[in-house]
């Protein structure tokens, strides 16, 4: 009896997903554990092992295909001693075609009788089919790598990080120049004696641009982009925003994150590092803002999960610095290092992405001075941090100079009101410009 492959739920969340690449073809062996496939989440992209044994007799959803829901049959499995004529007319839920009548009941005297088919080693793939992890296709698309000249090394000569890095430090593999681009195509204009109807109220922005003749390129929005815009639109129209901004003076922060990156040997600790322990801690001080909006209660973690926002290729994903108050400088550093580096690559797993009590969302290194940010649903704040940058200030009546950074609380109006938002950012100011009781 063939065996459905159906897409998996990779999140307790997960709805739907997209089968962004098949690394088995029909006709192919699978054994268990073998990886079959690629599914593209909201957050990542990752591999869909198989759990039984057999061929790969059909392939019921193309790679590419968005929005499969989860359960949805996307592959056949042949058995032992099952013929692929099996899968004739074949359709998901429905009964398999009846096997072929036995040769030795239909007799063919005047014809030499066939081979049995043999099924493909899938050690050898088909022609013009590269076996290769996820992060090793990004790794040789970064360095200009051709996968089909680089030896695999991983199960049924799978390409894996090693292989890239070997073929870099030996200078191989590299791709052919690549022809040209064409130039992107213009929108047709109409002739002159038909003049372009004005563009109507309420059209989307490509029926905008081809009523006005504007040329432009279409990038395929991704599965993860789509779900920021869902979810960053809902919380624009849903939840009542209010901002409060503070400025806090970093100078004494900085010395002593130069001090301290000194002597820590491999281990370097970021202001944005800082900026997490101090968020940790001043939750801790003010826990009505570790919180989220429900219609019959408003829910107050007893953890201190931070979530920190970070840009990616296909779009916004915040990783969790679990526990933060309880972590030291150092751990946090070492944490949010991996974390970024591994959410830029689509590895994340769902387990550091899904939850938090609160976010940080920090530009300052791109040198934006100050910014608003949109509330992270469900929870009730989230912090932009400006960049640090020299002003003049006033102490004691004397005019001075000190490194300045602003801070912007975006929050929920509906759990946290603005005397709970403004005594977070005195608790949070208080803070950061006393580094010294990060220490403690």
């Amino acid at each position: 009896m063939p065996i459905e492959v159906l897409m998996p739920a990779l999140s307790p969340t997960m709805t739907e997903g997209t089968l962004a690449n098949w690394l088995k073809a029909e006709g192919d062996e699978v054994t268990s554990g073998d990886v079959i496939a690629e599914i593209e989440t909201d957050k990542a992209t990752m591999e869909v092992e198989a759990v039984d044994e057999g061929i790969l007799g059909k392939i019921l959803v193309p790679a590419g295909t968005e929005g499969v829901a989860v359960n949805t049959p996307i592959a056949v499995m042949l058995g032992d001693g099952e013929d692929a004529t099996l899968l004739d007319g074949y359709a998901p839920g429905a009964a398999p075609a009846p096997a072929p009548a036995a040769a030795a009941e239909a007799p063919t005297p005047t014809s030499a009788p066939q081979a049995a088919p043999t099924a493909q080693p899938s050690a050898a793939p088909a022609a013009g089919r590269v076996f290769a992890s996820p992060l090793a296709r990004r790794l040789a698309k970064e360095k200009g790598l051709d996968l089909s000249l680089i030896q695999g090394s991983g199960p049924h000569g799978r390409i894996v990080k090693a292989d890239i890095e070997a073929a870099i430090a030996a200078g191989t593999g590299k791709a052919a120049p690549a022809a040209a681009a064409p130039a992107p195509v213009k929108a047709e204009a109409p002739a002159a004696a038909a003049p372009r109807p004005a563009p109507a109220a309420g059209m989307d922005a490509r029926a905008y641009a081809d009523a006005l003749g504007m040329s432009y390129q279409a990038v395929k929005n991704s599965t993860a982009r789509k779900t920021v815009a869902r979810r960053l639109a809902e919380s624009k129209q849903t939840v009542p925003h209010f901002y409060l901004t503070v400025e806090c003076e970093i100078d004494r922060l900085l010395q002593l994150r130069k001090d301290l990156n000194q002597r820590a040997g491999d281990i370097s600790v970021s202001v944005n590092d800082w900026i997490i322990k101090a968020v940790a801690r001043t939750l801790r001080k003010v826990p009505e803002c570790n919180s989220s909006w429900t219609d019959d209660a408003i829910l107050l973690y007893d953890r201190v999960d931070v979530s920190v926002a970070v840009a990616t290729d296909g779009g916004l994903i915040t990783p969790i610095i679990r526990d933060a108050d309880t972590k030291g400088l150092a751990t946090i550093a070492t944490e949010m290092k991996d974390l970024a580096a591994r959410a830029r690559q689509g590895e994340l797993k769902p387990e550091e992405y899904q939850g938090g009590g609160f976010t940080i969302s920090n530009l300052g290194m791109f040198g934006v001075q100050h910014f608003g940010a949109i509330i992270n649903p469900p929870q009730s704040c989230i912090l932009a941090v400006g960049a640090g940058e020299q002003r003049p200030i006033v102490k004691d009546g004397a005019l001075g100079v000190a490194t300045v950074m602003s801070c912007t609380l975006a929050v929920d109006h509906r759990s946290v009101d603005g005397a709970v938002g403004a005594q977070f950012l005195k608790a949070f100011k208080r803070i950061v410009e006393d580094p010294l009781t990060m220490m403690l």
